[in-house]
């Protein structure tokens, strides 16, 4: 071996859900034994050292006696986990010449080494692949990794160390696996058809939506089958939603890979990073997030800390959250849709029919305002969730089924596919009110209507323009290319409530 021997291995570090490049540097020299890692990396890359030297020894490799010097480039980026044990241990590998450098050529590694040379999956693989797809490189990783489902990427796994010697090494084929899950369904929930119609509208048009009524009503059973209704997610859209979940640890990316929408329901004890991300680095994406392009369900909406509940607030508008830290600002995607419960005051029985409340109206208007307005402000529906009489609930699997209720979401989607082709609309994109109100086609009629009642009760401008959006939805489903006046009128009877109503 020369008097000094360098090896430069592609491998890449998590920020936020993106997978950035990194070069990993390797030169080992003549000098103090001893192995040096530099380049900003956490404390989960400093330990790498000891994984490597008990890797390559297990493996039947031998680690050399000199000094060793690993570089991160760029080293103004920080670096974070244990997916750089197989980068850095290949490294040191090729520069000594127990590997042969053409092992490295066009080739992304990332993995973690236990002490015996096992390759081990690292979190966020979805993110290390499509990063190498970007970087025209092979991925190497893990035989325990899930497969990224891109056609044109190589995913080569491996089982140990030793597989890069022996050739011992898979190529993994992208697969795009069909969810077999079975979702519940409505028929299971006898009446509540004022609450099923809301929940369909509002799996049309993705909008958010309250439930509010006494314990036992059926708010949690209703919620629990919003899934069965939702369109499977499109390819781009399942990788996209994926890719938070693989960063985040979560199991079900292979689900979610096979088109099923995420539906998370957090406790109400979620701190505010829980909930909308953050913490140490690596910073996490939150629940809102782990929801993106699928369904977030807070039930028990009164007992989140209001703290916790405003910090959603502008995610619900932009689709995105911004974590911003003293070495800059991460961005997780958050297009989720809101799916609320909450009783109507601290006993939850105000408004009910057959059992008394026991709150005076200032605990209610307290137990109430712990949602806040603004927050209010921002959900499409709101309705009120009654009590069934015991002669219909005996009647469970009697109702309507989530395969009709999801026939009028379809149309309504298809629909308004259809209609933002024609005006040469992007669907994906975030509607702005001017397109919004242009797309609505109102008469006179319509509108005079909908000005008359945004005065009568005060509403905000949001809340015209959300309840304009509600009633687009409600023309889709009927496939008319004008929101008419009756549109409308049930949109505004979703979201002016006064109380626990019949159903």
């Amino acid at each position: 071996m020369s008097a000094m021997s360098q090896c430069f291995i592609q491998s890449a570090t998590l920020r936020g859900v993106e997978a950035l490049p990194v070069t990993v540097e390797v030169s080992v020299s003549a000098g103090l034994p001893g192995v040096s890692i530099v380049g900003l990396p956490d404390a989960a890359v400093q330990e790498a050292r000891e994984r490597v030297k008990a890797a390559i020894r297990a493996s039947g490799f031998e680690m050399p006696n000199e000094k060793i010097v690993v570089n991160l480039a760029p080293s103004d980026l920080r670096k974070t986990g244990a997916g750089f044990d197989l980068p850095v241990a290949v490294g040191i590998l090729v520069a000594t010449g127990q590997l042969v450098r053409e092992i490295v050529e066009n080739r992304l590694f990332v993995g973690e080494l236990s002490l015996d040379g096992t390759v081990h999956p690292v979190t966020g693989i979805l993110a290390f692949g499509i990063c190498a797809h970007r970087s025209g490189c092979e991925l190497v990783c893990s035989k325990r990794s899930d497969r990224v489902p891109i056609a044109e990427l190589r995913q080569i796994a491996l089982s140990r160390l030793i597989d890069l010697a022996t050739g011992e090494m898979e190529e993994v084929c992208a697969r795009r696996i069909a969810s077999d899950a079975e979702a519940l369904d409505f028929r299971d929930v006898a009446g509540h058809e004022v609450a099923k119609r809301a929940l369909q509208i509002a799996a049309a048009g993705s909008h958010g939506i309250l439930m509010m009524g006494p314990p036992g009503s059926g708010k949690t059973l209703l919620a629990s089958r919003l899934p069965s209704i939702l369109p499977p997610l499109g390819e781009k859209e399942a990788l996209e939603a994926a890719v938070v979940h693989s960063v985040a640890g979560e199991k079900d990316v292979e689900e979610i890979l096979g088109g099923r929408r995420p539906f998370r329901k957090p406790h109400h004890s979620a701190s505010l990073p829980g909930l909308v991300g953050g913490g140490s680095q690596p910073i996490r994406p939150g629940e809102i997030s782990l929801a993106h392009y699928g369904v977030l369900f807070l039930d028990e909406l009164s007992e989140f800390r209001t703290s916790v509940l405003q910090g959603i607030r502008q995610p619900l508008e932009s689709g995105e959250v911004c974590i911003t830290r003293a070495d800059g600002n991460v961005t997780f995607p958050a297009d989720f849709m809101l799916v609320a419960a909450s009783n109507p005051c601290p006993c939850g029985y105000s408004g009910d029919r057959e059992h008394p409340c026991t709150c005076t109206i200032p605990q209610i208007r307290k137990y109430q305002a712990r949602i806040g307005g603004p927050l209010m402000d921002r959900i499409d529906l709101h309705i009120d969730v009654a009590r069934l009489p015991p002669s219909s609930v005996l009647e469970t699997g009697k109702g309507e089924s989530s395969a009709h209720l999801r026939e009028g979401v379809m149309k309504a989607r298809e629909y308004r596919s259809w209609r933002c082709a024609q005006m040469l609309i992007d669907e994906g994109a975030r509607e702005s009110p001017k397109d919004l109100v242009a797309s609505c086609l109102m008469d006179e009629d319509a509108e005079a209507y909908l000005t008359t009642m945004a005065e009568t009760h005060a509403m905000s401008g949001r809340a015209i323009i959300r309840s304009l959006s509600v009633a687009r939805t409600i023309a889709d489903m009927v496939e008319s290319k004008r929101v008419r006046q009756a549109h409308i009128a049930e949109a505004l009877a979703f979201r002016l409530r006064e109380g626990v109503g019949t159903e």
